[in-house]
């Protein structure tokens, strides 16, 4: 009895010209459930809803709950989202509390904690159609495999901003052991150690990592996390932007207009550490993965990497798995980079040498070896692609040496002696 009471006085929303996908379409009322119970079974981050954006009854004439700026706010195209049962989640402080990160409960606190006014970190957060000030500087750098990587580099002020929020917030977010790349103590040098003389070697890249990191998955794991919709929002936009065009209108203004969906952009001081919380379930399931193979895991930004005493048959099948494993969490591997590289032949980990020990390949040793004679005579500096380089882009050489193998920089170093 006590049961039917309490649902006969919850809220209730009508659903029946809403259709999203796996709803029953003909259910025309949506009980709303206020008791804070867990927002996904198994889960500890609990559902406590604003109750201004609940139904109201119709016994009673409506008070205003909220300022015109409130509302012109919560009900804008940058807070939108297609799954109604987010859009009232209040944050849940006490999973907050459980990792450790900032009790931020409105806007206002995120922009007292980012040192700017509300208004300013509106500025910031907000999604546009038609951007007449793009807070972005986007280039191209040429890729070692051929073609172009895009950089979007936030501009100073959004920088500073994002710079903060790193410190504040997105470097506390837990991350898996098994990551090495863009993490304090970590290098490519502890990404390839664990692979050095083994038998085989299998290395797998992720297409499209940082653009397939969407403004609403970050949002989502903000809000698994603890926060409520609109604090995960508007940071889910601080730390992401969509690639745009620009467009002259009929008037001569000039406009930015966005051409794919917001993401994590490389460039943005954030995009790494963000990245690499938001695959820790997909590190954990391909640990463990790799645990019952018997291999050694790491990943290093989207290059994950595999090593131990499998033959050829063992490794396709570990690869098998690994691609299934990867498009459940929403990502994809990239079929051109996945290798499978036997202690036969040159074995290779985020750019180092892992066959016996770890370094430089005997031809990169050449190769420096030339440029320091040359730098001893003084005659000009290049590279494997005859382009003219710097006395510091050879010490920088020198200096990435020293840091995998001190040894083989000795050895370097007394050509010069």
């Amino acid at each position: 009895m006590l049961g039917f009471l309490k649902r006969l006085f919850m809220p209730k929303r009508n659903v029946s010209r809403l259709s999203v996908e796996g709803d029953d379409i003909s259910i025309t009322q949506e009980v709303i459930d206020t008791s804070g119970a867990p927002l996904k079974e198994g889960h500890l981050r609990r559902a406590w809803r604003d109750p201004r954006l609940l139904p109201k009854s119709k016994l009673w004439k409506r008070k205003k709950v909220m300022t015109k700026e409130e509302a012109a706010r919560l009900f804008s195209s940058t807070m939108r989202t297609r799954n109604r049962k987010l859009r009232d989640l209040l944050p849940d402080e006490e999973q907050l509390k459980r990792y450790g990160l900032p009790v931020w409960k409105t806007e206002s606190d995120v922009a007292k904690a980012l040192g700017i006014s509300l208004k300013e970190l509106r500025f910031y957060a907000i999604h546009r159609e038609r951007d007449r000030f793009f807070n972005y500087v986007r280039f191209a750098i040429p890729k070692r495999s051929g073609g172009h990587r895009v950089i979007m580099a936030p501009k100073r002020r959004l920088k500073a901003l994002q710079r903060r929020l790193l410190e504040l917030l997105v470097n506390k977010l837990p991350v898996s052991e098994h990551a090495h790349g863009f993490r304090t103590g970590r290098s490519t040098k502890t990404n390839a150690e664990p692979h050095v003389g083994q038998k085989i070697v299998v290395r797998i890249d992720l297409k499209n990592f940082f653009p397939t990191v969407t403004m609403g998955r970050v949002r989502g794991y903000l809000i698994a996390l603890g926060y409520g919709f609109p604090v995960a929002t508007a940071l889910a936009c601080l730390m992401t932007e969509a690639e745009r065009q620009p467009v002259e209108l009929d008037d001569g203004t000039l406009v930015h207009v966005p051409v794919t969906n917001r993401h994590c952009v490389q460039g943005a001081p954030t995009s790494p550490a963000l990245c690499n919380a938001l695959v820790l379930k997909l590190d954990r399931r391909i640990a463990g993965l790799a645990r019952k193979f018997g291999v050694n895991y790491t990943r290093y930004a989207d290059d994950l990497t595999f090593s131990g005493p499998l033959d050829h048959k063992q490794a396709f099948g570990l690869v098998q798995i690994v691609r299934r494993i990867v498009e459940a969490e929403g990502f994809t591997v990239n079929a051109d980079k996945t290798l499978l590289l036997s202690h036969a032949r040159r074995q290779t980990v985020t750019g180092a040498v892992v066959n016996q020990t770890l370094g430089l390949s005997r031809q990169e040793r050449r190769r420096l070896r030339a440029m320091l004679h040359h730098q001893s005579q003084g005659k000009p500096l290049h590279d494997a692609h005859k382009q003219p380089v710097s006395v510091a882009h050879l010490q920088g050489k020198l200096g990435y040496v020293k840091m995998l193998n001190a040894g083989q920089w000795e050895k370097l170093l007394g050509v010069t002696k």
